[in-house]
């Protein structure tokens, strides 16, 4: 029997991403075009072709200005969760302020649905070691499971020797939380990020297959994300660093050709039924 994997979508627009906060501040949201509803239903639609269920991290300043979007994700049959408000690092952010747009993104997305979401994805996947506190937050407003903590070395990101699997940790409080970690492949000793977004468009696509398949091979499932601005090579290009515009552009003309190839050659499902699959939630 294939092993159900988990399919994620965080959903923000293209201005909204941490590479390019010094270039657009979050002040200037508003004066943006957004692209995120035409591209969410490309996904949508794509998901309906290969009969796939997902799960879609809605960031809460989009759920406020597109909530009929997130309505559409819930009616189709997917999970819909929490990617906080604003998109900060959350290692930039107060205990107090991470705690506040915390409530605040949970809120607006439950009073769209009418259902509890369960589930949270931070920013960068920014909850590193100087930021595990977030972790009793989530668990005292109610989450029952995050995703945000990628095992691996990165500039942003990352706690490198942190569990590769699906597990239920203890908070620095003693709270109990699951944690889906970012999927990675074994190259000896080394972690290879093979979970998605940028990774899946800087590589060749049978380097992401074999990656992802040596996970399922260990009678694991993976976790994969994409951003609905990484199917859109039309963006508007935003002036930053040549590395940012490098990680951000970089072949996003080949990523939904691919994600075609993926959704043939992976089982996919939501985050919540992995969970419970493992017995986890």
């Amino acid at each position: 029997m294939s092993v159900q994997n988990a399919l994620t979508v965080d959903v923000e627009d293209y201005f909204q991403v941490s590479a390019f906060a010094d270039s657009i501040s979050q002040h200037d949201w508003d004066s943006q075009p957004l692209r995120v509803e035409q591209n969410t239903h490309k996904l949508l639609d794509l998901f309906d072709e290969y009969q796939i269920k997902a799960t879609f991290f809605v960031l809460g300043w989009v759920a406020e200005r597109v909530s009929d979007l997130v309505l559409e994700i819930a009616k189709r049959g997917h999970e819909v969760a929490s990617h906080g408000y604003s998109h900060q690092l959350v290692y930039n952010q107060s205990p107090e302020v991470f705690r506040q747009e915390t409530i605040r993104a949970k809120s607006i997305l439950e009073n769209i649905i009418g259902q509890p979401v369960r589930g949270y994805r931070a920013a960068s996947y920014s909850i590193t070691k100087r930021s595990l506190w977030a972790l009793d937050i989530l668990a005292e407003a109610g989450f029952d499971y995050d995703s945000s903590i990628f095992p691996v070395r990165h500039d942003r990101y990352g706690i490198p020797d942190s569990p590769e699997f699906p597990y239920t940790l203890d908070t620095p409080a003693g709270h109990k939380l699951v944690e889906f970690p970012l999927s990675t492949a074994r190259i000896m000793s080394y972690r290879l990020p093979i979970a998605g977004g940028g990774y899946f468009r800087l590589y060749p696509y049978w380097l992401s297959r074999a990656g992802l398949r040596q996970v399922n091979r260990r009678k694991e499932p993976f976790i994969f994300y994409l951003h609905p601005w990484e199917i859109d090579p039309e963006q508007p290009r935003i002036s930053a660093s040549r590395f940012s515009r490098f990680r951000h552009y970089n072949n996003l003309d080949k990523c939904e050709h691919r994600l075609h190839k993926l959704a043939s050659d992976f089982q996919f499902t939501t985050v919540e039924k992995v969970l419970q699959n493992q017995g986890l939630i």
